[in-house]
């Protein structure tokens, strides 16, 4: 029988994977956010051209959201589009919990 050795994750995919500190949690918020796009989309049962139409871009980039491709959109672009959905978006800054130089990043998307 072979043996599996199981490392606990540090809860953010992207750092676990080698991206810095920095790049990690961009990308987790990118993810995030792009999560929240293609779930409200896909759940107004929308066709690419009518989410290009509402959030003004073209089809094309419609599809590089739902495919997830997260490169060449910014976490700003990316919070403009879900409020061009009619979503509401929340940032939280708390202090880091007892013991962490450093805080994290996190995003919670709510049904």
């Amino acid at each position: 029988m072979t043996h599996v050795t199981v490392t606990k994750g540090s809860g953010n995919i992207f750092r676990d994977l080698g991206f810095s500190e920095e790049q990690s949690a961009e990308l987790l918020l990118k993810s995030s956010l792009l999560q929240a796009i293609q779930e409200t989309i896909k759940g107004r049962r929308w066709k690419q051209i009518e989410a290009a139409a509402q959030l003004g871009i073209d089809q094309a980039k419609v599809s590089k959201l739902l495919s997830g491709q997260m490169t060449g959109f910014s976490i700003e672009r990316l919070v403009h589009f879900l409020s061009l959905l009619g979503q509401d978006v929340e940032v939280t800054v708390r202090k880091a919990s007892r013991g962490r130089r450093r805080g994290t990043v996190r995003a919670r998307i709510s049904a």
